[in-house]
C-alpha cells in the first residue's frame, strides 16, 4: 500500500467514524424526544386537610389528553391508572381536541369506569369542538359521571365531602359560577362540608379563593410545555412567557390548588423535560 493510499484509507475511516457518531447522537436525540412526548410519569402528592373520615382517599387526575392515545384504546394509560389503585378518577377537561374523532372516548370511558368511579368536567377545547353534548353523552354511556356545575355529596362517619364540577367558562355565558355553586353546597349541606372542586383552568385561582374551595384539581397549562430549573414552565396556555401555577400543589389564601401537567403534547407544541403526567392525589387529614 502506498503512502497516498494509506492517507485515503485513514480519511475514509475517520469519515465513517464521524458519520456513525453523528447517527448515534441523532438516534439518541430522537429517542429522548419520543420519550418526552410519550412515556407517562406517575407521581404521588398529599393534599387537602380533609375531614379524618376521608383521609387516604386516592384520586387519579387525568387532564389535557387532547385525543392522544397511549396504545390502542389507551390501554397503556388505563394500565397505569389501574396500578395506582384509585378510589376516584377525576378528568379535568380537554379530553379531546378540535378535529379528533370522538371514537377515542368510549374505550377510555369504559376502561376508567371499570377501575374506579370516574368524574369529568369540560375544558376549553371541548367547547371549541362544538360537540359538547355528544362528548358528554359518550362519556355517560361509558359509565363516567359528567359534572356540569353541580356536585356529588360523600358521607362517612357523619362527615361530608362535596365533589363539585365546573363546566369550563368557554361554555354558556349564563352558567352557574363557582362561588354560586359553593354557596349552594354550604347552604344545603352545612358550612363544615369539605369542598373538592374539579375545574379545568389553573389560572382562576382567585375565583377558587373567593369561593373558599378547600382543594381544586385543575390542568390547562401543560406544565408550561418546557420545564427548566427555577421556572414554572416557559410557555403558558395562551402562549404567554413564564406562566405561574402550572404544575403541582400550591397554597392559596383559602385552600389549595393542585395542577396536573397533563398528558398531551398538543402538536405543533412539544414537551421538554416535562413528560406526560399522571398524578395520584392522596387526601390528607388536617394536622
Amino acid at each position: 500500500m502506498t503512502k497516498e493510499n494509506g492517507k485515503q484509507t485513514r480519511k475514509k475511516r475517520s469519515f465513517l467514524s464521524r458519520l456513525l457518531r453523528t447517527i448515534l447522537v441523532l438516534c439518541l436525540l430522537v429517542g429522548f424526544y419520543w420519550c418526552e412526548q410519550n412515556l407517562i410519569v406517575t407521581e404521588e402528592v398529599e393534599a387537602g386537610a380533609v375531614p379524618p373520615a376521608f383521609a387516604g382517599m386516592r384520586i387519579v387526575v387525568i387532564s389535557d389528553l387532547h385525543g392522544k392515545e397511549f396504545g390502542k384504546g389507551n390501554e397503556i394509560l388505563l394500565s397505569k391508572v389501574k396500578k395506582l389503585k384509585p378510589d376516584l378518577i377525576a378528568i379535568t377537561g380537554d379530553l379531546v381536541h378540535e378535529g379528533v374523532p370522538l371514537s377515542i372516548i368510549p374505550p377510555l370511558a369504559e376502561g376508567l369506569s371499570q377501575i374506579a368511579p370516574t368524574y369529568y368536567v369540560t375544558g376549553n377545547h371541548e367547547w371549541a369542538t362544538h360537540q359538547v353534548p355528544e362528548i358528554k353523552e359518550l362519556l355517560t354511556e361509558g359509565g363516567v359521571r359528567v359534572l356540569s356545575n353541580e356536585y356529588i355529596l360523600f358521607k362517612r362517619d357523619g362527615q361530608k365531602l362535596a365533589l363539585l364540577g365546573e363546566d369550563d367558562y368557554n361554555g354558556p355565558a349564563d352558567q352557574k359560577t363557582i362561588p354560586e355553586l359553593a354557596q349552594e353546597v354550604r347552604a344545603k349541606e352545612g358550612q363544615d362540608t369539605y369542598l373538592l372542586l374539579l375545574s379545568h383552568r389553573n389560572n382562576r385561582y382567585k375565583t377558587y379563593e373567593e369561593a373558599r374551595i378547600d382543594l381544586t384539581l385543575a390542568g390547562h397549562a401543560h406544565g408550561g410545555q418546557v420545564r427548566l430549573p427555577f421556572t414554572d414552565g416557559l410557555i403558558g396556555p395562551h402562549r404567554e412567557w413564564l406562566p405561574e401555577y402550572t404544575a403541582g400543589l400550591y397554597p392559596l389564601s383559602h385552600g389549595e390548588i393542585f395542577v396536573s401537567r397533563g398528558l398531551s403534547d398538543q402538536s405543533p407544541a412539544f414537551r421538554l423535560f416535562n413528560r406526560p403526567d399522571l398524578p395520584l392525589v392522596i387526601l390528607a387529614s388536617a394536622p
